[in-house]
Formats: structure tokens, C-alpha cells, sequence
């Protein structure tokens, strides 16, 4: 996923000058680009290799800053959030950074539901709060 990660941002910062720096700040930067995929009328089946990257991203933010480490779900996991991978806080709590991207664009933006990465990660319970 790491791997993923990296090559969403060559690819995403190769035609526009996005600050994907793997910083927490960064991912506001996230919740705009789901932000305008959200405005623009773009559903999850329409951008699903954007989601993956903006998801593998947001993932490679938590293990680099808080963390956390990538971990292949078991079979419970995979059927509970929909996804075959994700991450363990240094607490052993488990998160969907990949499903949190795609609840943020079906439920996210203003007078949503769901808040946004920025506010998720400052938020996240088991994070080290200086992570290399």
C-alpha cells in the first residue's frame, strides 16, 4: 500500500501542484479534492481508482504520523468494512482509510454526516501523537 500510496501522488502532483506531502495538513488538501469529485457529481463508481489512491494516501498519513501499520484484514474484517486492507493504531484498534475516503465522498462536505480526514485524524483515538 505504501507503494500505491507514492504512485498516486506521482501521478496526482506530475499534472497539478498539489502540496501531498504526507502531513497531516495534507489532508485537507484530501478532503478538497473529495470535495469537488462530490461537487463535480462524481459517484464511487465512476472515480474508484481515485478512491483507492486518495484512500491508500490517507492510510500512508496515519502509518507515517500516528503510527499506525498496514495490515491485510482478516475474512470478519474484510466483510465488516468492505475492504481486503487497512491499518492498526499503536493501540491495536483497526482502521478503513480506504472506506473513510469513500464515506467522506457519499456522506462528507457541508451538513454532512461523515467529518472530514483532517478532522478524523486530529481526532483518531491510538494515535502517537509524534510519529517519525
Amino acid at each position: 500500500m505504501r507503494g500505491r500510496a507514492r504512485g498516486f501522488v506521482a501521478q496526482v502532483t506530475l499534472r497539478n501542484r498539489l502540496p501531498l506531502d504526507f502531513s497531516v495538513a495534507s489532508l485537507r488538501v484530501v478532503d478538497f479534492l473529495i470535495d469537488g469529485l462530490r461537487k463535480g457529481g462524481r459517484g464511487c463508481d465512476e472515480v474508484p481508482g481515485t478512491l483507492f489512491g486518495l484512500g491508500a494516501y490517507v492510510g500512508e498519513v496515519l502509518v507515517r504520523r500516528a503510527g499506525a501499520v498496514w495490515v491485510d484484514f482478516d475474512e470478519e474484517q474484510r466483510e465488516f468494512f468492505g475492504q481486503s486492507v487497512g491499518v492498526r493504531m499503536p493501540d491495536g484498534r483497526v482502521w478503513n482509510p480506504l472506506g473513510k475516503v469513500i464515506n467522506c465522498l457519499e456522506r462528507g462536505g457541508i451538513g454532512g454526516s461523515e467529518p472530514s480526514l483532517q478532522t478524523f485524524y486530529l481526532t483518531l483515538p491510538g494515535r502517537v501523537r509524534h510519529a517519525a
